[in-house]
C-alpha cells in the first residue's frame, strides 16, 4: 500500500467516524512538505487551499501525518463541525484580506493587517497572491490560521488574530500496524500530548488497516507442531544454556492440553526462567533475534500491591470515558484476533503478589472454559489501545501464560488452587561449568576473564548449593562480565577482583541458623588469601555466635 493509497484508506474511515457526508477532505494537508510539524506552543496540521472550503460544507476534516523513527506514521484528523460557520467565515474574510477589497466588517483589520510586523509576532498577515492557509493547534486547544510564512512558535498573544476555532473530535491511526497494536514510544507520548492539547476525550484511535501482514508465516504455526529438536536448537543459538532437559520439559507441560497452556517456571532468582520463556516463545516465532520485535510476546511484571483482577483485565476509567487495556488483556485481544498464531504472556514474579487473588478471573476461565467477565455494559467500549472492550471475554486457545516465581523471604506461596491449574517446572539446578562453556562459545573474548574466575565460582556455589543458598546464571555471568572488564580498564589483580566480587554478589546471600554453621566454616577456609570476603564471613560466624542466627543483609 503506497502513501496515497494509505491517505485516502485512513480519510476514508476518519469520515465514517465522524458520519459526515458533504465533508471537505483536503488531500494538500498530505506529502512531504506539507507533514504535521512540531512547534514551540503546538503543533501545524498542514497547509489547506481556500479554493477548496466551500460555503455550503457540513464539516471540515483537516487530515495530517506525523512521521517517527525508524518508520511509524501517526496519521491523524481534525473534525471541526460545530465551530464550521465560524471557520468558513474567517477563511473567507481571509480570502477577502489577501485581495484588497476593503468591507465594512474588515477594514480595521486590513489596516492592521498592513501595518509592519514581525513574522513571529502577534499580528496575522495576508497576501493577496496566497490562497494557502497554515493551520495550528495551540495549547489552548483552538485552530489557529495564517496565510503568509509561518509560525515558529505558538507563545504568543492570540487576541489579535482571533476568533479562535473549536475543533470536534481528532481520530488517530498508526502505520505500520502491529499485531499488537503496539506504538513506538515516539508515536504514543505523541498520541497522549495531542490528547492534552484537545482534551483527551476528543481524540480517538481507528483501527485502519489490517496487520495480518506484519506476520510472517513461522508466527503462524502452533508450537506442538514443530519438532522439539527444533526448538532446542533455537533457543541455545539464541544464547539459552538448559543442559537439563528444562526446554522439553516445558514444552511438553505447555502444549499436553488443546485448551489450556499454563506453566509455572521456579526456582532460584537468576537460573534463566524469564528467558527460557522469552527465547522459547522466540523460538517458535522463527525469530533469530533477542532484540528483534516480536508482536506476539507480552511480558507483564506482577506488581506486589495487585489485590484484585484489574491489574490483568483492565478496568473503565471514569475520567477519560475509556476502558484501560493492561498488557494481560493486550495479549488477550491479540490472541482473539489472530487465532492461528501462539501469543506469550509472561506473568513475571507471578508470586510477588497473591496469585490467587489477582489471577482469580483467569484461574476461573481455565476451569470453566468460560469468559473474561470485564464490565456490564452491552456496547463494546472504547479501549485505551483503539480497540473495541466487549462486556466478555474468553480466553482463546492461542493464549500461552508463562508464570516464574522465585521462593524468598520477598514471596507469597502459591496455593494448591493455582497449582493444580498450572505446570510446576523447578530450575534450581545450575551447571556452572556449563554455562561458562556456552557463554564463551558465544563470546570468545571472556575466555581469560573465565579462566580467572572459573575454580572460585565452582568452589563458592559448590558449597552453597548444598544449603539451598546457591545462585543462577546471572550472576555467574556478571561475576565473569566484571572480571573482563577490570581486566581492561582498571588493572587490578585476579584476586582484588575475586575479593570484591564475593563480597559484593556471592557472599551478600548468606542467611541461617545454627545448621549452617558447617557452611560458614567451610567458607571461611575457601576465602583465604581473599581479606575482605573471609572478613565477611567471619562476622557472620560471630552473629551465629551471638544471636543464633545470621543473615549477611539486615
Amino acid at each position: 500500500m503506497n502513501l496515497v493509497e494509505r491517505q485516502q484508506r485512513f480519510l476514508e474511515a476518519a469520515q465514517k467516524h465522524f458520519g459526515t457526508s458533504k465533508a471537505v477532505r483536503p488531500r494538500e494537508l498530505f506529502g512531504v512538505s506539507n507533514s504535521a510539524k512540531i512547534v514551540e506552543g503546538g503543533i501545524q496540521l498542514g497547509v489547506v487551499n481556500l479554493d477548496n472550503v466551500k460555503d455550503d460544507v457540513e464539516a471540515l476534516i483537516f487530515g495530517c501525518v506525523m512521521r517517527f523513527p525508524p518508520e511509524d506514521e501517526v496519521y491523524f484528523a481534525v473534525l471541526v463541525r460545530g465551530d464550521r460557520a465560524n471557520l468558513v467565515k474567517r477563511l473567507a474574510d481571509m480570502k477577502r484580506l489577501g485581495s484588497g477589497i476593503k468591507t465594512a466588517d474588515t477594514a480595521d483589520e486590513f489596516e492592521l493587517a498592513e501595518s509592519p510586523t514581525d513574522d513571529g509576532g502577534s499580528v496575522i498577515k495576508y497576501k493577496a497572491d496566497n490562497n494557502n492557509v497554515a493551520i495550528y493547534i495551540a495549547r489552548d486547544g483552538k485552530l489557529w490560521l495564517r496565510n503568509k510564512g509561518f509560525w515558529s512558535s505558538l507563545d504568543f498573544d492570540h487576541s489579535s488574530v482571533t476568533p479562535a476555532i473549536e475543533p470536534d473530535q481528532v481520530v488517530v491511526a498508526l502505520y505500520p500496524p502491529t499485531a499488537s497494536a503496539r506504538r513506538s514510544l515516539l508515536a504514543r507520548e505523541f498520541t497522549g500530548w495531542l490528547g492534552s492539547l484537545v482534551g483527551s476525550q476528543k481524540v480517538h484511535e481507528l483501527p485502519v488497516w489490517a496487520d495480518t501482514a506484519t506476520l510472517s508465516s513461522d508466527m503462524r504455526r502452533m508450537p506442538a507442531s514443530i519438532p522439539v529438536a527444533e526448538i532446542e536448537a533455537a533457543v541455545k543459538a539464541l544464547g539459552g544454556h538448559y543442559p537439563h532437559g528444562e526446554v522439553r520439559r516445558f514444552h511438553a507441560a505447555l502444549n499436553f492440553l488443546p485448551h489450556k497452556h499454563f506453566v509455572i517456571l521456579s526456582g532460584l532468582s537468576g537460573t534463566g526462567k524469564t528467558q527460557l520463556a522469552l527465547k522459547y516463545a522466540r523460538a517458535v516465532h522463527g525469530v533469530a533475534s533477542n532484540t528483534a520485535d516480536d508482536p506476539l510476546i507480552f511480558e507483564c511484571p506482577v506488581r506486589p500491591e495487585w489485590t484484585d483482577p484489574t491489574g490483568l483485565t483492565g478496568y473503565f476509567d471514569v475520567l477519560t470515558n475509556r476502558y484501560v487495556v493492561p498488557t494481560f488483556l493486550e495479549a488477550v485481544l491479540v490472541a482473539t484476533a489472530h487465532r492461528e498464531s501462539p501469543v506469550f504472556v509472561i506473568l513475571d514474579e507471578m508470586n510477588l503478589a497473591r496469585v490467587e487473588y489477582y489471577l482469580s478471573d483467569v484461574l476461573a476461565c481455565m476451569e470453566t472454559r468460560g469468559g473474561l467477565q470485564l464490565h456490564s455494559n452491552s456496547v463494546p467500549l472504547e479501549g485505551t489501545t483503539g480497540a473495541s472492550i466487549r462486556a466478555e471475554l474468553p480466553l482463546p486457545t492461542n493464549l500461552f501464560i508463562i508464570g516464574t516465581i522465585n521462593v524468598d523471604e520477598t514471596t507469597n506461596p502459591v496455593s494448591d488452587k493455582v497449582l493444580d491449574r498450572a505446570s510446576l517446572i523447578e530450575m534450581s539446578t545450575v551447571d556452572v561449568p556449563g554455562f561458562l562453556d556456552s557463554l564463551v562459545g558465544r563470546e570468545p573474548e571472556l575466555k581469560e576473564a573465565r579462566a580467572t574466575s572459573e575454580t572460585k565460582l565452582i568452589e563458592i556455589h559448590g558449597l552453597m548449593q548444598q544449603y539451598g543458598l546457591g545462585f543462577g546464571y546471572r550472576l555467574i555471568e556478571e561475576f565473569v562480565r566484571y572480571h573482563s572488564f577490570d581486566a581492561t580498564h582498571l588493572k587490578s589483580t585476579t584476586a582484588e577482583v575475586t575479593d570484591q566480587l564475593l563480597v559484593q554478589k556471592v557472599l551478600v546471600k548468606l542467611r541461617g541458623a545454627e545448621r549452617q554453621r558447617t557452611l560458614l566454616t567451610r567458607l571461611d577456609k575457601a576465602c583465604e588469601g581473599l581479606p575482605r570476603a573471609q572478613a565477611f564471613v567471619r562476622k557472620l560466624l560471630a552473629d551465629l555466635d551471638d544471636f543464633g542466627s545470621f543473615q549477611a543483609m539486615r
